[in-house]
């Protein structure tokens, strides 16, 4: 596999470009970003230090023809869990690394001063630059500046006020193709950009070739395949693209695992104001977009374009998980409050998941009140102009409980677990316990099985599979990851026996290998237990791997309670 890696020292301002190395040979995406961050960081290190390094990797399919292959992964040891990190995002930025025969941006060390750099990366390699102008800018103002500065196909990355700061819950937002935002969200890597002081990257992709493929008549009967198994999926093919990822509200309503007013109860008496069926209407009504593509070449495209009363741009890319978030799990049932809260976690630069899960324990803490939306879009603004409250909220869910003295605060390695009660999903319950990233659904998402029967039904109720289920997806997902496909693309990947060869023979069409599928599960394999021996040296035991203890309640309307032990949840690793 050719292709370079750019290495940025932020301490001494310096630049040096590296040949693909051999030892990285079959890895793109979170495969890469993990390694890299496993090899190179410290594991005891602050993540907020010099010794931290955050890479950039697009996928070893980006920038290709392929359906959904549009995607970028981003990795550091996370400031909010201490553990490693990988997220992924959408957008123009990967197919641009790819375009431009980028495999790595690792970008280490911290400089001295105050002030804030920005990098230009362009066929020429990549250049430092001082940036005054945009710091202390909202991610639309600078995308909007850069685009007028640098023409409207630039690319950029940059960060929000809460990355400037070094929130812990800060994301990194990467342009898509209408000069929207995508968000490498959960884990506060925006905070380790902020900690380089790096404001922004832009990439210019002038005279760059496209990517090269070995076989291209095999790489595209292969890639008219794998786009026939996900438009022919009821999910990938008609749930998402009519509705959303908004869709599951009713789904998961009906299913007992919506936690509702801090997973208090698994089903949401006012769900209906905000499901995705009416959110469609919504923007139907409104002439918004129905139907939208985080990145170029989606063809499954579950985003949306969501206007305000007068048809003006309010949010873009309005998941499942955010609604849910605002929703039921902090009772506001207004959504068009809930996208202009997406709206400004976005100019901001805050993960929308955290921040949600962390006003909703604000509310139970009694700094504001259930179902109070206007409260709560004053809180978000604090996060923004970093007020004391505005950074307890801006560091996460756990931070907000330690400062009130609750409880009830739902995180795993100190993140927040999102939008599927583990009681009533149990599938997704061992996810959050096991996954070295701290709670993400993402990361394994069983909700599939347990409630779609996706791959077959795996009754949510019951524990019986649960952890073979979250473990077989753990690793197909962590290769998914590195393909830099979209995770939806699991969907065919689990009922479609067309689908599987099918990403195989593209990979081999693209590098000229001869990989199996065995091959692709090998992958997740060793992607998963690499992420682990990292946490492991930095300080995690298996006794991390547990869900905070109000989950032993029950929750209605099954009275379903988290009944694993931890000799049972400890079965994930035996492989």
């Amino acid at each position: 596999m050719s292709g370079k890696v750019f290495r940025v020292n932020m301490s001494n301002l310096s630049v040096s470009i590296e040949k693909f190395p051999a030892k990285w040979e079959g890895l793109g995406g979170r495969g890469l970003t993990s390694t890299i961050v496993a090899q190179e960081v410290p594991p005891t290190c602050h993540p907020l230090g010099e010794h931290n390094k955050l890479v950039f990797a697009p996928g070893l399919l980006t920038g290709t023809p392929a359906a959904n292959s549009g995607r970028m992964s981003a990795g550091a040891k996370s400031p909010l869990t201490g553990a490693i990190k990988e997220s992924n995002v959408g957008g123009t930025a990967g197919q641009m690394y790819a375009r431009l025969g980028i495999r790595a941006v690792i970008i280490e060390g911290q400089p001295a001063g105050d002030g804030f750099y920005s990098l230009h990366i362009s066929k020429e390699g990549v250049s430092i630059a001082e940036e005054t102008e945009l710091v202390g800018q909202g991610n639309f103002a600078v995308i909007e500046t850069l685009m007028e500065r640098m023409g409207k196909r630039i690319g950029v990355i940059s960060i929000g006020t809460a990355g400037e700061m070094k929130m812990a819950a800060a994301n990194i937002s990467v342009r898509d193709a209408e000069g929207k935002i995508r968000s490498h969200g959960r884990g506060g890597l925006g905070a380790v950009m902020g900690a380089k002081k790096i404001k922004y990257i832009t990439l210019d992709t002038t005279d760059a070739s496209e990517v090269k493929i070995a076989d291209p008549d095999q790489f595209r009967t292969a890639s008219r395949a794998f786009a026939k198994s996900l438009l022919g999926h009821p999910v990938s093919g008609e749930g998402l693209p009519n509705f959303g990822t908004n869709v599951l509200v009713n789904v998961i309503n009906e299913a007992g695992g919506l936690p509702t007013r801090n997973f208090r109860s698994g089903q949401c008496e006012g769900h209906d104001k905000f499901s995705g069926e009416t959110m469609r209407e919504i923007i139907l009504e409104r002439g918004g977009k129905p139907r939208h593509g985080c990145h170029p070449g989606c063809i499954i495209q579950c985003s949306q374009v969501y206007p305000d009363k007068d048809g003006k741009y309010l949010t873009s890319g309005f998941e499942y998980e955010t609604i849910w978030g605002f929703g039921a799990h902090s009772g506001v049932e207004d959504l068009d409050l809930i996208a202009l809260a997406d709206n400004l976690m976005d100019d901001i630069g805050i993960d929308s998941i955290e921040t949600a899960v962390a006003v909703g324990v604000a509310m139970d803490g009694g700094a504001l009140s259930f179902g109070d939306g206007a409260a709560a879009l004053r809180l978000i603004r604090e996060i923004g102009e970093g007020t004391p409250l505005g950074r307890i909220v801006g560091n996460g869910a756990a931070s907000v409980g330690k400062a009130y003295g609750v409880t009830r605060v739902p995180v795993v390695k100190g993140q927040a677990i999102p939008a599927y009660d583990p009681r009533a999903i149990k599938g997704i319950g061992i996810t959050y316990c096991t996954t070295p990233m701290g709670a993400d659904h993402t990361a394994g998402y069983a909700v599939a099985s347990n409630i779609m029967g996706v791959g077959g039904l795996v009754d949510p109720l019951s524990k019986e599979g649960q952890v073979e289920l979250s473990r077989s997806l753990q690793m197909m997902t962590a290769a998914i990851d590195s393909t830099g496909l979209c995770l939806f693309v699991a969907m065919a990947l689990a009922d479609d026996p067309e689908a599987m060869p099918a990403l195989v023979t593209m990979l081999n069409a693209r590098y000229g290998e001869a990989l199996t599928a065995e091959d692709v599960v090998s992958l997740g394999k060793n992607i998963l237990l690499t992420e682990r021996e990292f946490n492991l040296a930095a300080g995690f035991t298996n006794k991390d791997d547990r869900l905070p203890e109000f989950f032993s309640e029950p929750i209605p309307p099954h009275n379903a309670v988290w009944d694993f032990s931890g000799d049972e949840i400890d079965q994930f690793w035996n492989f």
